[in-house]
């Protein structure tokens, strides 16, 4: 008998043993982020930094992956669970098939603007003028390249008429400009600070407001978000509640302190030798985050019908906006 107890001892204890590891892998959650430098990204290293993961239990990983396609192209392989990037993806993926979903938003605006070199600036004074130009985005397929296309078509330019040249962001994008590969593109705080400083480029047009995103696109455009496949979160449901939990009180946590206190908090990677720059990047971009991770009303509508106006996959399809994003988690955060 004494024999048959130690036998089921070690069984259950095994048992146990595989239990606890399969938790334990099952307990991390790894995000992607199109960029973690990026301004428009902020929430998701400040949130690590804060402990705001930790306070809720959580073990998150951030990764980085300099455009948001990258990015988006791991969680849908599996290798993520969650990416920090543009809401636009997962309507540009529903009509592709693909079932993501937002959970938390960050930005109520894109936090980008299209940047022309200074050197060109005398030949492009809008985006109708970008015919037989080449423009830098971040990626193919990026949100940034989606921008560019809508821009250039509400412009009346069509895609043939010039070149779109991935170029990345930060420093690979500015040197892009320096270089005279691209005559324009598009990027985020602090590269366009970076920029404006040093003279190599000038604003084109300005999306970092809600003002001038509504100029350019119609209306808001909720950009920056933690999105998730959907299966994903049906099956985590407690995880991706601690996780909006946090991203929330990180969001409370902008919007109640200064851009100089939120620095503080941030890696000194992220400003390196010239914090009194990032600090006058990320106190013009505060305005752009939410303040409780909400969709803002009629932000899907405004970001499908940009998509719809130039890409095939897209138009003419019925997209279900009610399966792109979802109030639930951060209403409960609250």
């Amino acid at each position: 008998m004494k024999g048959i107890r130690k036998v089921a001892l070690a069984t259950m204890l095994a048992t146990l043993a595989v239990s606890g590891t399969a938790l334990a892998a099952d307990g991390k959650v790894t995000i992607m982020v199109g960029g973690a430098t990026k301004i428009i990204y902020l929430p998701a290293r400040l949130t690590e930094q804060l402990g705001y993961f930790k306070d809720e239990g959580l073990d998150v990983e951030i990764q980085s992956q300099p455009a948001g396609v990258d990015a988006e192209n791991e969680l849908l392989a599996g290798a993520v669970q969650g990416v920090v990037g543009f809401y636009d993806h997962t309507i540009d993926l529903q009509s592709k098939g693909k079932e993501v979903q937002a959970v938390v938003v960050f930005g109520q605006v894109p936090g980008e603007a299209e940047m022309v070199a200074t050197k060109a600036a005398g030949q492009i004074k809008s985006m109708a003028d970008v015919k037989g130009k080449t423009l830098g985005v971040t990626g193919l397929g990026s949100s940034t390249n989606f921008l560019t296309q809508y821009l250039a078509f509400r412009a009346g330019v069509q895609p043939s008429q010039y070149t779109v040249l991935p170029v990345g962001a930060d420093n690979s994008f500015i040197a892009a400009i320096h270089q005279g590969r691209i005559d324009a593109g598009m990027t985020t705080e602090p590269t366009i600070s970076q920029l404006l400083k040093t003279g190599e480029a000038q604003v084109l047009v300005d999306m970092r407001t809600a003002e001038g995103t509504t100029q350019a696109l119609g209306g808001l455009y909720p950009a920056s978000s933690l999105y998730m496949q959907r299966n994903w979160v049906d099956s985590h449901k407690d995880q991706v509640q601690k996780l909006a939990r946090a991203f929330v009180k990180t969001l409370h946590f902008i919007k109640t302190h200064t851009a100089d206190e939120i620095a503080q908090k941030m890696p000194r990677d992220y400003y390196g030798n010239n914090r009194e720059l990032y600090v006058k990047a990320l106190g013009a971009s505060l305005p752009m985050f939410t303040a409780d991770g909400r969709m803002p009303a009629g932000g899907p509508e405004t970001v499908l019908k940009v998509l719809a106006s130039f890409d095939p996959t897209v138009k003419g399809r019925h997209i279900e906006l009610s399966r792109t994003y979802t109030n639930a988690f951060v209403d409960q955060a609250k």
